[in-house]
């Protein structure tokens, strides 16, 4: 009896020394920055086979912020700049988004907590922060954040994201027709929440 007394009370003791997750009926606001790597699942019609392709896979980083309401909700934007392998047709490739996010988190008391996330967003793309062509994309997704402290979480997420552009000439003289583009994005997150109100 005396060691599972002991037992006991060293677990409770732990339990109270982890950094319990903010509490539902707190908001705050949260901001935050990623490391992306954007992987090109499908290039679309943009890419013929009789032409190099223009859109390819790379890496960049997001800034975002939100708002978490007292409930698993969050809604936040994101802008994300990366540059990406375009056959050597540009200078340095880089694609630009701005994004709307939102995501809902199965929040069960532990310090790690999985996340579904999906939104919308615009994007142009060019040479050298130029812009030669621009679209629209749609995302879904999913991921994990881990509590570091009350306020700082680190999170890895994963999203799906078809992206569509419009047709352009580029600076090859190619003439690229509109089509959809199919990325696959992994991300690692560092976030900071701030307490904005709580009852």
């Amino acid at each position: 009896m005396t060691l599972l007394a002991t037992a006991g009370a060293g677990a409770e003791a732990e339990a109270r020394a982890r950094p319990k997750p903010p509490p539902l009926y707190v908001e705050y606001a949260s901001y935050g920055a990623a490391f992306s790597a954007d992987m090109l699942a499908h290039p679309g019609a943009g890419c013929p086979k009789t032409m190099p392709c223009i859109y390819g896979g790379g890496g960049g980083l997001a800034l975002r912020g939100g708002f978490h309401w007292p409930s698993p909700w969050y809604l936040g934007g994101a802008y994300q700049v990366a540059t990406t392998d375009s056959a050597n047709l540009y200078r340095l490739a880089t694609l630009q988004q701005l994004r709307v996010e939102i995501r809902y988190s199965l929040d069960m008391g532990f310090r790690t907590v999985p996340y579904a996330t999906w939104g919308l967003g615009g994007v142009v793309y060019g040479d050298e922060w130029g812009v030669e062509t621009g679209g629209g994309s749609a995302f879904a997704g999913g991921g994990l954040e881990f509590q570091l402290s009350r306020v700082a979480l680190l999170g890895v997420g994963a999203r799906y994201q078809p992206t569509v552009f419009a047709g352009f000439v580029d600076t090859a003289g190619f003439d690229r027709p509109p089509g959809v583009a199919h990325f696959v994005a992994l991300e690692l997150e560092l976030q900071i929440r701030t307490e904005v109100s709580g009852r």
